[in-house]
């Protein structure tokens, strides 16, 4: 998407209401003002706090696997250590028992040695720096008694030496014993360890995974709400743009992205679209007025001949006019110069460009004024026109010169549409829904064939002939009527005429033809 900056949206349009040209250019910068919180970041940042969970669940999952294979190995070790000591218990007792074994004791032992020795660093890994202040003493001890013992086999009998043959054997069995135990509960405590850590391992890795299930999932949603929301809004705002309201987005968010950008762009096209919607509605207006000319031309005529006329007797007869008949001429002359200044001057109003001026309208006036400027082509038409209005009607709130450009364009349709000295009913009442009002413009004419009913509201679809009308009457006026938040609505029967229904909300609130649309960019 092309980078966008503030910049870009100052240089006001030529065309359009400077008001609402600043308001749009206002949200833009308030939008692309905002500090930056992109999608690709969100997206980043949660595969990045994915990816360091996952590697601190590997390093947890190694290091539990490193301490269970080294418990592993630790426990392979003592139990060929408490092997080793049990046979030479076994030599012990058959020493005791026959006289002989000691040799076989003493191997067994050497080999104990051999196996603690040879692996200090493991056992020291386990155990700490002090096992060897733990075991081995207690190995040496009972080798040393073992060796004395061994001595004292080929010693002549005397009453000393049984005694002391009857110490070291004492001696023996006690430090045997001790030794088998210590290395029996040395080897079940690291079993009881290695199982919790085992234990610890496999809940530590069901928490972490669901941890980082979890977070994947919130991630998920949390990017999916704000992508969805966004669309949504964005999509309910081009909805509204489709039917003529265009209104601008306006920022609702502490912070942008990259919908931010593509609201941007959409404030953009929405201001072109509002300044190209002016100049069509103008250009439409136009058009009514060169409609609305010769029926002025043939109404000036009255007045201006009156006057001329006035002013010939006034001249020529000036001396023998007493004052009372010269200021009765004179007042005729003032008289008939107002009417032609107010013929010329509803043309203006009408045709005069004007911003939106959201006010309390009275429709039954306003639809008297619109017929009032129809009326020199309803006379040159011969058609009689009518208008009934319900009484105690709700005001509705609008913009006076922009619908009364609805109902002049029905109305000159209606015109066309019938034939000479036929009729036009123009009825306002209330709409069936609550709290709306129906405007109704009905001609007698041929009628709108069935076929092309659907696209009557088409921009540039006429039925009428060459160079007679451009086909935008009814699509400029559909989309001023949606502003303010109604709807036109037709039908025909072909060869009884035709009803085009306006039906515009009753509100005592006024209707912001420009109010910002909060669409969560």
């Amino acid at each position: 998407m092309t980078s966008l900056t503030p910049e870009m949206f100052d240089c006001p349009s030529p065309i359009g209401d400077p008001v609402h040209d600043r308001q749009t250019a206002d949200n833009i910068r308030a939008l692309m003002n905002r500090p930056l919180i992109s999608l690709r970041l969100q997206i980043y940042l949660g595969f990045l706090a994915a990816f360091i969970m996952a590697a601190g669940v590997a390093a947890s999952m190694v290091y539990n696997f490193h301490r269970m294979e080294r418990s592993t190995r630790f426990l392979e070790i003592v139990s060929d250590y408490v092997m080793e000591v049990e046979q030479a218990r076994r030599y012990e007792k058959n020493y005791l028992l026959y006289g002989r074994g000691l040799d076989e004791a003493l191997e067994h032992i050497f080999t104990a040695e051999q196996i603690l020795s040879r692996n200090a660093g493991e056992l020291a890994a386990v155990m700490g720096g002090d096992w060897s202040q733990v075991m081995s003493p207690k190995l040496m001890s009972y080798q040393g008694l073992l060796e004395k013992l061994a001595a004292l086999k080929n010693a002549p009998p005397a009453p000393e030496a049984e005694l002391a043959r009857h110490d070291l054997q004492k001696r023996m069995r006690a430090e045997g014993q001790g030794l088998v135990s210590d290395a029996s509960a040395l080897l079940g405590g690291e079993r009881a360890a290695l199982a919790e850590a085992n234990r610890n391992a496999r809940r530590v890795l069901f928490y972490a995974l669901a941890l980082l299930l979890l977070a994947l999932v919130a991630n998920a949603y949390l990017l999916g709400t704000r992508m969805l929301r966004a669309i949504k809004h964005l999509g309910e705002h081009a909805a509204s743009i489709a039917m003529g309201d265009f209104r601008p987005i306006t920022p609702t968010r502490f912070y942008r992205d990259e919908f931010t950008d593509l609201a941007v762009s959409i404030n953009t096209m929405v201001e072109e679209l509002q300044h190209r919607e002016a100049v069509l509605i103008q250009s439409h207006k136009m058009r009514a007025v060169g409609t609305l000319t010769a029926g002025v031309a043939h109404e000036l005529n009255n007045p201006l001949n009156n006057i001329t006329i006035t002013a010939h007797v006034l001249q020529e007869d000036y001396d023998s006019l007493d004052d009372a008949e010269r200021r009765e001429m004179i007042g005729d002359v003032v008289a008939e110069a107002n009417r032609a200044r107010k013929i010329i001057s509803n043309l203006l109003d009408f045709a005069r460009e004007s911003s939106s001026r959201i006010e309390p309208l009275d429709l039954p006036s306003l639809l008297r004024e619109t017929i009032y400027l129809a009326s020199n082509q309803i006379k040159l038409s011969g058609i009689k026109i009518e208008l009934q209005a319900s009484d105690n009607l709700p005001r509705v709130h609008g913009d006076s010169q922009q619908l009364r450009q609805v109902f002049l364009n029905l109305i000159l349709n209606a015109i066309d549409a019938s034939a000479k000295g036929g009729k036009i009913q123009v009825m306002l009442a209330p709409a069936d829904e609550p709290h709306y009002v129906a405007v109704k413009v009905i001609d007698f004419g041929a009628g709108i064939p069935e076929h092309i009913l659907p696209s009557v509201f088409d921009p540039f679809f006429t039925t009428k002939a060459r160079y007679k009308g451009t086909g935008l009457g009814l699509s400029v006026s559909q989309g001023i009527v949606a502003k303010h938040g109604g709807r036109i609505m037709v039908y025909s029967q072909p060869g009884k005429g035709a009803t085009f229904t306006v039906i515009l909300p009753v509100t005592t609130i006024p209707a912001q033809l420009d109010k910002p649309d909060a669409a969560g960019a």
